[in-house]
């Protein structure tokens, strides 16, 4: 009997149970607050590759267009993420650099900004190639990106000898350099791709429809989540080079790349903005060169800057004398210093909240407040010998100090603490 009470008991506590579960199931759960707080559940699977399911692919020489509008159809943000469908995503791009051996180097440079970035944003990425992209990398890189994926093909005379350039005195020039130990001094292709970098890839059809651009390198990392729109700011703060990382170029590599410059100077002085930052990259008023510049492995900018007549008879002039072959011009200084001569200096911009690494430098925000708050990864220099400590902002070889001077911008807080010691 008193066996059959205690069968029976379970019993009643089964279906009661079974009854709870089937009103639950049945009932709309409110659960805005916890996506407020956390975001949408879906968010919880991952940013990239499978749960994207990878945009559609374009090989074409433009992006699509919609009709009476410039800009690319936008794919609508993630709302995983917290932003509204209605969310107004600006006319920008990624653009990467990229042979077809580089993939899994791409693919990972791709994850880091995803993860950190686009998988609010879902911003189209563009890839240039002197060669045709295989199928290979193609079908692998759409499935990472949630953006549209656009190929554009390098044509031959943007990775090529200009009809000026004498090929033997090119080599020779190459020879010495190698002999000097100079970086990438015996490089052919580096430097066609510094020249393409600093006169071409914004000439490319496959950026004919944007008008902001992030560039993205293989085997970057970003330490920080970013927790903004990067292109929304520049827009919106008028804004049309930002940065991360500067530095002392060498100079054995552009020994009259200066004098060529105040060439250009004298000769189209209408270009010339009023409002410069020649004081970043001149200590005497623009009688020497002083090595600064802008590291242009990352750069978010304005397209149309450099598609203007000033940048294009800038590079005109630079190209006609012969230093991308002759000596090494690097796409670093060209592009720094035409944005220090040629833009007012209220447009340059140092992002100090991206944490960056392209080896063997990184940036990283100074601020414990700030890392937190963005989830930073950033090694720690207390862990490394000094000779490998390279968040080196505000330390000797960085020109990011002198930045902050000229502009008249105030150093984050920390700063000092990250000093040469």
């Amino acid at each position: 009997m008193v066996r059959g009470l205690r069968v029976l008991r379970y019993v009643v506590v089964a279906v009661t149970l079974l009854l709870i579960i089937y009103k639950v199931s049945n009932k709309d759960v409110d659960l805005s607050e916890y996506t407020k707080k956390f975001g949408n559940v879906n968010s919880l699977r991952g940013t990239t590759g499978g749960l994207h399911g990878g945009k559609a692919e374009e090989d074409v020489s433009a992006p699509a267009t919609t009709a009476g509008n410039s800009s690319p159809a936008p794919a609508q943000p993630n709302a995983a993420d917290g932003l509204a469908s209605t969310y107004e995503r600006q006319n920008a791009t990624f653009v990467t650099l990229a042979r077809n051996q580089d993939l899994w180097a791409v693919v990972g440079s791709i994850r880091e900004v995803e993860d950190r970035y686009n998988h609010k944003y879902h911003y189209d990425w563009v890839f240039l190639n002197d060669a045709e992209f295989t199928e290979e990398f193609k079908t692998i890189v759409s499935s990472f990106v949630s953006g549209k994926a656009v190929f554009g093909h390098i044509p031959p005379e943007h990775w090529s000898y200009p009809d000026w350039i004498d090929q033997e005195k090119a080599a020779l020039v190459r020879e010495e350099m190698n002999e000097k130990k100079i970086i990438y001094g015996f490089s052919e292709p580096y430097r066609h791709m510094c020249r393409f970098e600093s006169g071409f890839f914004w000439r490319n059809p496959a950026l004919d429809a944007y008008k902001y651009y992030w560039r993205v390198e293989p085997h970057i990392k970003l330490f920080c989540d970013i927790d903004y729109d990067l292109f929304a700011f520049m827009k919106n703060n008028k804004k049309s080079y930002g940065f991360t990382i500067s530095l002392y170029e060498y100079e054995a590599t552009i020994e009259t790349l200066w004098k060529t410059v105040k060439g250009f100077m004298a000769e189209y002085p209408q270009h010339i903005h009023p409002n410069n930052a020649l004081n970043f990259i001149s200590d005497d008023g623009g009688e020497t060169y002083n090595l600064c510049h802008f590291w242009s492995n990352f750069e978010v900018g304005d397209l149309d800057f450099w598609r203007s007549d000033a940048y294009r008879a800038f590079f005109d002039y630079l190209d006609k004398a012969g230093g991308f072959f002759y000596e090494r011009w690097g796409d670093a200084p060209v592009h720094s210093i035409a944005a220090a001569l040629l833009m007012d200096r209220s447009e340059l911009h140092y992002f100090n909240d991206v944490g960056y690494w392209h080896v063997p430098f990184q940036n990283c925000p100074v601020d414990e407040e700030t890392r937190r708050r963005l989830h930073c990864t950033c090694p720690s220099d207390d862990s490394l010998p000094p000779d490998q400590r390279n968040i080196f902002t505000w330390r000797g070889y960085s020109c990011t100090p002198r930045f902050h001077k000229v502009q008249g911008l105030e150093r984050p807080k920390g700063w000092i603490e990250h000093t040469d010691k």
